[in-house]
């Protein structure tokens, strides 16, 4: 079973010059939960919903696709809101939101992952609660612990603020998902392999960083691998790296490389398996791509699909370097994590 703790919240989308704005549950870990949950796995939720109708709406989308959703108490709080702009599809947010979720009991004896991220870990009181859950179930080992730092910068006030908590995260975790974005935001002068490499010195078994048309990188103490983007025809981005990261996690688990016993098969993993486990992953953030907001496929959309790879997977010995590059501007950032937009798709 998998347990994500981390904010659920109401996404209202408009499109730039509109005054329409459109409801959609959304909070990053609350996408992760769904996009586990539509993959065939069991999935528990804990997070702080408001008792108001925005909370009901997040609590029954969730609970409607096989998320088992622990609300908290919500006495005296509002469902907090993410106001979403999109332009040529891409997503940026403004935050109306309260992240105090109380002290977290140990996790279940049938848990076998830990997955947490983006606003939870950032936003005082609750962010001191969940990095005590993190660093107790760090200690215990018995569960693989995955991260998503999902930088939200209007939040985080500066990379030197904030650089220090996401660090000292990054060392109790066995799984780190990260985007090119983040990096380039928290080490503006530092190429993305390298801080990945510095990271998972810091204890993860894996790093897998994202980089939208550029493809998807991911190291190990044995492996650097390279994956090319998926093309796919953009609708937006709303729940892409989200979607990618169910598919990562849900790829480990399908490997049998999830739970604390199996830490030393997942930082041994071979590179045909993570071929496998990138690329279903990327495929799975594609198909979020390809219709609108945080909506990931399920188990049988993902089996129906068969995604044409054009480009050869490209590794390297440890210590290499490979011309990188920081992100893209608006006009040429790719779509998704390990995704592109199709030639003449709209943008």
């Amino acid at each position: 079973m998998f347990v994500v703790v981390g904010e659920a919240l109401v996404d209202l989308v408009g499109q730039r010059g509109s005054r329409t704005l459109v409801a959609h549950p959304g909070g990053s870990p609350a996408n992760v939960a769904l996009g586990l949950a539509r993959l065939g796995n069991r999935v528990t939720l804990v997070t702080r919903l408001g008792r108001d109708a925005l909370g009901e709406m997040v609590s029954g989308h969730l609970r409607s696709n096989g998320v088992r959703v622990e609300g908290g108490p919500g006495q005296g709080t509002s469902t907090s809101l993410a106001i979403a702009t999109l332009a040529a599809g891409l997503a940026t947010y403004d935050f109306r939101i309260e992240w105090d979720v109380g002290e977290l009991a140990p996790l279940p004896i049938e848990a076998r992952c830990l997955h947490t991220g983006s606003l939870a870990t950032a936003l005082a009181p609750g962010a001191t609660n969940v990095e005590d859950l993190m660093s107790r179930e760090h200690g215990r080992g018995r569960v693989t612990i995955s991260y998503d730092p999902n930088v939200r910068p209007g939040l985080l006030g500066s990379p030197t603020r904030a650089r220090p908590a996401i660090e000292r995260i990054v060392g109790l975790c066995d799984v780190v998902k990260v985007s090119d974005e983040d990096l380039y935001w928290l080490y503006p002068d530092r190429r993305d392999e390298e801080v990945a490499r510095e990271w998972l010195g810091r204890g993860p078994a894996v790093v897998v960083v994202t980089r939208g048309g550029q493809g998807v990188y991911a190291t190990t103490a044995d492996l650097e691998l390279r994956r090319p983007a998926l093309p796919i025809d953009l609708v937006d981005t709303v729940g892409a790296g989200d979607s990618f990261t169910s598919g990562l996690l849900d790829g480990l688990r399908r490997a049998d490389l999830i739970g604390g016993p199996r830490r030393a098969a997942l930082a041994s993993i071979d590179e045909s398996t993570l071929i496998s486990v990138l690329d279903s992953a990327a495929l799975v953030a594609a198909i979020t791509c390809s219709r609108p907001g945080a909506d990931p496929p399920t188990r049988a959309e993902v089996d129906a699909t068969h995604p044409t790879r054009t480009s050869t997977t490209m590794t390297a010995p440890l210590g290499t370097s490979r011309g990188i590059s920081p992100p893209l501007g608006d006009q040429e950032l790719a779509a998704s994590p390990g995704v592109a937009p199709e030639q003449g798709s709209q943008r």
